[in-house]
């Protein structure tokens, strides 16, 4: 199966050349692939020998350390001033946690435990960084299969633009689509600055467990726009987020070796959660149309894919979709509004699932 897993993880690497998607994560992740699937020869220096350069690598991301530094980089150059200009984009990223829980269900009836069907259930959110953190704070079976879980979200999310825009075009009529926004009004700097204090408050009294990654998420987001931390910011968005993703993405392809991703198990988490996942994108759509029905001010209910947590994935899918239709109707801008919430919605449904089991 080894030559299998070779041969996928070279894809790997030419897909994100060729199609530009998610390299950053993508090229590490394949060339991990390809260092975790060539024997060592009894030597002791591959992924699995305690004390190796590969093993502490992989130990970053199996003890679940990276994905909190990647919330951090992540928040330190996200902007939530969509959100907070349209705070209807709220309510819309609840979609992401429906995706989750119809990954859930489904890996429930593939016969997985409660603990592992939890693990996997993030898969179907699309945040490969949640689902390993969640999956190791389990421990027990859902750790063990860790490396699937991030390797299907990995994928799923990369595959975003093929996946979304079909089910876009299906799910909405040529008129809903090319329904045009109004421009969201300015976010002044003290909202921007009071944001992320308040909101990691009430994700901490909401779910306590989502500490590590909201807490993570909301600092580098108060670095960045606090105005006097510049250099703070800088380094969290741009060399410390860079190294996280070049540990994360190799440690986790040296840990997909062929005879754990190929088998019955790999697939099954694979099938989930590439279900689930399109299944979030549908319910922020019907969301989004069940809000024009309420709602005097029409929303696009293309926006309300965006609420899955594939950032910025979903949000270009969704303005892609947009101006196929009119090319004059950019709504990255108005996506962007659901998709950092989406991103919140799945760090606070992993500190809830974290909960129900301890």
């Amino acid at each position: 199966m080894n030559w299998i897993m070779l041969l996928f993880g070279a894809i790997i690497i030419a897909y994100a050349f060729v199609k530009d998607a998610k390299p950053l994560l993508l090229v590490p992740l394949g060339f991990g692939i390809l260092v975790g699937n060539i024997p060592d020869g009894g030597l002791g220096i591959g992924v699995s020998a305690p004390g190796s350069i590969l093993n502490i690598v992989y130990l970053g991301v199996q003890s679940g350390v990276l994905p909190p530094i990647l919330f951090f980089g992540i928040g330190a150059m996200t902007d939530f001033s969509p959100m907070l200009a349209n705070p209807k984009a709220l309510l819309l990223g609840m979609a992401a946690p429906i995706g989750i829980f119809v990954t859930i269900l489904l890996a429930s009836l593939f016969g997985f435990s409660p603990s592992e069907a939890f693990a996997i259930g993030i898969a179907g959110g699309g945040d490969p960084a949640a689902a390993v953190f969640l999956s190791t704070r389990l421990g027990g079976d859902s750790a063990a299969l860790f490396a699937i879980v991030c390797l299907a979200a990995v994928l799923i999310t990369s595959l975003t633009p093929l996946l979304l825009p079909p089910t876009l075009r299906w799910l909405t009529t040529a008129k809903e689509r090319a329904v045009v926004m109004d421009p969201p009004r300015i976010v002044g700097k003290l909202e921007r600055r009071v944001f992320p204090v308040v909101a990691f408050l009430i994700c901490a009294l909401i779910a306590p467990g989502s500490i590590a990654l909201t807490g993570m998420l909301f600092f580098g987001n108060l670095l960045k726009e606090s105005g006097v931390a510049e250099r703070l910011a800088g380094t969290a968005r741009g060399s410390l987020l860079d190294i996280a993703y070049i540990f994360f993405g190799f440690g986790v392809g040296m840990a997909a070796e062929g005879s754990l991703i190929l088998s019955r198990n790999g697939l099954l988490i694979f099938a989930a959660a590439l279900i689930g996942y399109p299944g979030g994108a549908m319910a922020g759509v019907f969301m989004a149309k069940c809000m024009n029905k309420v709602f005097k001010i029409k929303i696009n209910p293309l926006i309300g894919a965006a609420g899955v947590a594939a950032l910025p994935e979903a949000a270009r899918a969704a303005n892609q979709v947009a101006t196929e239709e009119n090319p004059h109707n950019y709504l990255l801008m108005h996506a962007m509004g659901p998709n950092v919430a989406g991103l919140i919605a799945t760090a606070i449904t992993v500190g809830i699932l974290w909960a129900v089991m301890v």
